[in-house]
């Protein structure tokens, strides 16, 4: 696998210089400047791309070119975003670069309830939990129906931890949350965000399978032609939240994906953690059914709860068996002749890093530096073992 770390830009802690350091030979980053729908000029790539060569790395894979919530609607001027996507990819094609990750989770990107969870060993990790969901849903933002969509246990649970939860809890559950708004500068208020999901309203799963069907066949022939290849990032937590339909979750929803358009431009970012997270999910299975079309792998693992929470565990633990992921991994590998990019996501906020209070959450270095060291080992004694 190739070894890659995401870095988000001169703003982050985590330098590329410190990437270098963790023997990561890729950096998996976007220009988070751009607002999401405009163009990608060439400059402002060959800025950043420079950057990265002259640290001794390369940019291995665009995470992500944000796509505008009009395309996933197919309202406004969604035309115009679109060709505005395809000469995005025209301009990172031109900059030599051939791979592009992204996602077409609607309003909300990666959603957790807690950013720091803490650890028996003292260490911190992302939680998202069933019932503070319920919380925020219900009593926070107070969707109508909202509770309707979780348990009776749930709602017995919210109802009687929201009664004593203190304003600055009530604040800091709120945050968590919005912190998945992706491409948003200033923070949004609790009616501000209650408007972006109204947009929704009525939007069904075949809705939302059929927009995003039709946004592939309109850029993934651009992206053929120039040689690039587009890896969807499933949904994350790979269950519908907050009235959201979420449509890349599970082996069929994969399925559909890739019937979308038979493209070899048409792919699969395989995260183990959304995909681990949904119980109904066999990943060893699924990465022998999408080999063709698995361009990009995050390596993480959750413990999974019965009551549909979940943490982000070390790498190697958890809910899903990280041996028999990373050997059908290399089993493709060896019978291709290739190496797919890898990176290590959300590790343990952990040591010397728990100072680090300006850190983006699940991304410090140390706990992202342990997961790949883990997964280096994992990966030379399979290869060792098997002689692949």
């Amino acid at each position: 696998m190739e070894q890659t770390f995401r870095w988000f830009g001169a703003a982050d802690t985590v330098t590329l210089s410190d990437i270098k350091q963790v023997g990561a030979t890729g950096v998996v980053t976007a220009l988070h400047h751009i607002p999401n729908g405009e163009i990608w000029k060439i400059d402002k790539i060959s800025e950043v791309q420079h950057q990265i060569k002259s640290s001794g790395l390369t940019w291995s894979f665009i995470e992500s070119i944000p796509i505008h919530e009009n395309i996933k609607l197919r309202t406004g001027d969604y035309l115009k975003r679109i060709e505005n996507y395809k000469q995005s990819i025209r301009n990172i094609a031109q900059c030599g670069i051939k791979n592009i990750c992204y996602n077409f989770m609607p309003v909300l990107d990666w959603t957790r309830t807690n950013l720091y969870w803490s650890l028996s060993n003292g260490s911190t990790a992302l939680r998202f939990d069933m019932v503070d969901m319920a919380i925020f849903d219900c009593f926070i933002l107070k969707r109508t129906d909202a509770c309707h969509d979780f348990s009776a246990e749930i709602m017995d649970s919210a109802t009687s931890k929201f009664h004593v939860m203190t304003t600055n809890e009530i604040e800091v559950l709120t945050d968590n949350i919005l912190k998945g708004l992706p491409g948003t500068v200033d923070d949004l208020s609790l009616n501000e965000f209650r408007s972006m999901l109204s947009a929704y309203d009525g939007l069904t799963h075949a809705d939302l399978k059929s927009n995003l069907s039709y946004f592939l066949n309109q850029v993934i022939p651009v992206a053929e032609e120039l040689g690039v290849k587009m890896a969807i990032h499933p949904d994350d937590p790979p269950m519908d939240i907050m009235g959201l339909p979420r449509i890349i979750k599970s082996e069929s929803d994969l399925e559909d994906l890739v019937n979308y358009i038979d493209s070899p431009s048409n792919g699969i970012t395989f995260c183990t953690g959304s995909l681990g997270a949904n119980p109904n999910n066999d990943l060893p299975k699924m990465i022998d059914k999408f080999a063709d079309k698995i361009h990009f792998l995050h390596l993480r693992n959750v413990k999974r709860e019965p009551n549909g929470s979940f943490f982000e565990d070390n790498h190697l633990d958890g809910s899903s068996d990280m041996y028999s992921i990373v050997k059908a991994i290399l089993e493709i590998e060896d019978k291709k002749g290739i190496q797919i990019p890898m990176r290590p996501d959300h590790g343990h906020q952990m040591l010397n890093d728990l100072k680090n209070n300006n850190a983006y959450a699940g991304y410090t270095a140390i706990g992202r530096l342990k997961g790949l060291a883990e997964l280096r080992g994992l990966e030379l004694g399979i290869k060792k073992s098997f002689r692949l």
